[in-house]
């Protein structure tokens, strides 16, 4: 499984708001692709975010996640209902985050990932940081990567 945040991770993490209210995130399309195609092959994905958002519901809806916990800001505890649920180990699950929050839960997992321009405390501790940037095809990158260490790409 491969469990990723939201902001700064799957969105560049900018939050864009209109003049109405309405709130707007940059999500990239390779991305995108990857978490598709990654689903097709047989990869389980699930979304841990610190915040809740109409527009990360539509986008994971959009991409075929249904594991989606919002308004997590202990994320291990979103973690270990997620392990029970799909009756999986930590050493079968990949997080990718950005942040300081992140950090307990990168600890836990088999494979820790952090985007690029993720803060300098996180890349110093993270087993992978990706050559892109959050919300740029960084989660694309970590996916193509365990589908070809897998032979399924």
């Amino acid at each position: 499984m491969v469990i990723f945040d939201i902001d700064g991770v799957l969105s560049d993490g900018r939050i864009i708001f209109g003049s109405d209210g309405t709130e707007y995130k940059v999500f990239d399309a390779h991305d995108g692709f990857g978490i598709t195609r990654g689903r097709e092959l047989g990869l389980l994905f699930a979304a841990i975010s610190g915040r809740t958002s109409k527009v990360t519901t539509m986008r994971m809806e959009k991409l075929g996640v249904t594991e989606v916990h919002q308004n997590q800001m202990n994320k291990v505890k979103s973690f270990r209902q997620i392990l029970k649920k799909h009756r999986l180990k930590a050493e079968e699950v990949c997080f990718i985050g950005d942040d300081e929050f992140d950090l307990p839960l990168l600890r836990l997992v088999a494979l820790s990932a952090a985007p690029r321009d993720a803060m300098k405390r996180v890349t110093a501790e993270v087993d992978y940081v990706t050559r892109q940037n959050g919300g740029r095809g960084a989660v694309r990158e970590v996916v193509d990567m365990i589908l070809l260490a897998k032979g399924l790409i």
